[in-house]
């Protein structure tokens, strides 16, 4: 099992120093959310009852590729990912040239969490078409994967038409492609061509198995093995050594967890949001839970 720091909602000033903090505790990956803007946006969150998002204007969205360049200079052994990043709300070759940039200032440190998103008004203020996100993440994933083992690349297709170019810098080994988003098609996009999947939200034990089941059963059918896939969430439990092994054993390669939101509200009464609070309850975790699975 291996642990994944959920670092959504921080503050930008902040990143640097969980950053040598998760280094330092045995974290495996720092994730970090993707939103372009905020506004009073038409779309409703499909993660709310209300359909309001759990943010406001003064919500921090650092720009992923900047932040984890950042972070990646002041680390050794800590990988990087987005949960996820909107790649359909961008063109192909800004997606390129950003991942394969920061994939190279890390030393292969990156994996690419990517998904369709939810948010049609970033869309539309970046011109891309909202209601063909998916058909067009389809068929940007195999072209990101040729263009970055460098060389020339050509490519006809149904969204992307260009002839011979190349992109540098390219990275040393390949960029896993972590799918996330949990509807059908979502799951079916991991199992048919991605090399993990990522969830994007805190799924209880229950809705967990059925993502497992969902997900085994689309990769018999596509033809995969079961290990070829894997399992990245985060879950609604109390965790302990042992749970973290029964999580293991059901498939689950990675859980993630913030372990702030784990502090009692006395805890979190007296410390605030400081980054030194954070820390303390990242180094509690690694003694408790990471050094003991």
């Amino acid at each position: 099992m291996r642990f994944w720091l959920g670092a959504s909602f921080t503050e930008t000033d902040q990143f640097i120093e969980l950053a040598k903090a998760s280094d330092r505790c045995g974290f495996d990956t720092l994730t970090l959310s993707d939103h372009i803007f905020f506004a009073d946006y038409e779309s409703r969150y499909p993660y709310s009852p209300t359909g309001a998002p759990p943010y406001d204007a003064g919500t921090h969205w650092p720009d992923v590729w900047v932040t984890i360049g950042a972070m990646a200079a002041v680390t050794e052994r800590l990988r990087f990912a987005p949960n996820v990043y909107i790649a359909p709300a961008r063109d192909l070759f800004t997606v390129a040239k950003q991942v394969s940039t920061a994939a190279v200032l890390s030393h292969d440190r990156v994996s690419f969490g990517v998904g369709v998103g939810w948010c049609k008004d970033e869309f539309l203020q970046t011109g891309q078409d909202f209601h063909t996100r998916g058909r067009r993440l389809d068929e940007m994933i195999p072209v990101l994967r040729e263009l970055w083992k460098g060389g020339t690349v050509e490519h006809h297709g149904e969204f992307f038409d260009f002839g011979p170019l190349s992109i540098a810098p390219t990275p040393a080994r390949p960029v896993p492609f972590y799918i996330g988003g949990d509807s059908e098609a979502a799951l079916r996009r991991a199992a048919r061509i991605g090399d993990g999947w990522i969830g994007n939200r805190v799924y209880s034990e229950e809705q967990l198995d059925a993502v497992i089941a969902d997900l085994r059963r689309y990769l018999k059918e596509y033809g995969r093995p079961e290990d070829a896939l894997e399992i990245i969430a985060a879950v609604a439990l109390i965790p302990d050594p042992a749970t973290c092994r029964r999580l293991e054993d059901k498939g689950l390669t990675a859980t993630m967890a913030a372990p702030w939101w784990l502090a009692t509200f006395e805890e979190t009464a007296k410390h605030g949001n400081s980054v030194e609070f954070k820390i303390a309850t990242m180094e509690r975790f690694a003694e408790e839970i990471i050094a003991r699975v």
